[in-house]
């Protein structure tokens, strides 16, 4: 990821502030939001934009983080209302017994999981974009998401970009960004594992 922020670090530097905050929050808007940008490179130029902010002074860290959560946290709210609205009724019309037990199936997921997954999600490049859709779709209770979703979106977003930012003066800073997706993608399985062995038996 050092290397490709580098090379974002480079075309972002000639950029005005304004237009940084805009073009970094629209991006990462539509990687969480729009299915279609599943294949943008979000960590990357979160960890780049943070470079950009040490590097320049007239680009302000706290209007670039800010931005970022906003767009992190309502894309995955849009995504999430794309899943419930347009992806369930799809699903439903749709009367096979494979399609009803995998409906089934995510539902108990997310009503179990769901928090965690949704959390750790952010870190995983394409799982992020593609995990408030099914989420809707499987009727994830609001309020369990919309929690996950905001704690998703500091971690991740605000948590990467100031990685970026004060990785040049404290080079350790690189690490805890992945540190704590470890924490949660590690929550995650064990969760998962837990209410697995404990619906068996």
């Amino acid at each position: 990821m050092i290397e490709l922020a580098a090379s974002f670090d480079e075309q972002f530097a000639s950029i005005a502030p304004f237009v940084l905050y805009l073009l970094i929050g629209s991006i990462v808007f539509v990687e969480t939001g729009i299915l279609l940008g599943f294949f943008l490179p979000g960590d990357s130029i979160l960890f780049s934009a943070g470079l950009v902010a040490a590097a320049h002074g007239e680009v302000n860290i706290v209007i670039l983080v800010t931005v970022i959560f906003i767009a992190a946290f309502f894309g995955d709210q849009v995504g999430f209302v794309l899943g419930r609205l347009v992806g369930r009724p799809y699903l439903e019309r749709h009367t096979s017994p494979r399609i009803q037990q995998m409906i089934a199936r995510s539902e108990r997921f997310y009503e179990q999981t769901g928090w965690w997954a949704v959390v750790a999600a952010r870190f995983f490049p394409w799982v992020r974009t593609f995990v408030p859709p099914i989420a809707g779709a499987s009727k994830m209770n609001y309020y369990k998401f919309l929690s996950a979703n905001a704690l998703g979106a500091l971690l991740w977003g605000v948590g990467i970009t100031l990685a970026g930012y004060y990785a040049a003066s404290l080079p350790w800073v690189k690490n805890w960004s992945y540190a704590i997706a470890a924490f949660f993608i590690t929550a995650s399985l064990v969760s998962a594992l837990v209410n697995y062995l404990r619906h068996r038996r």
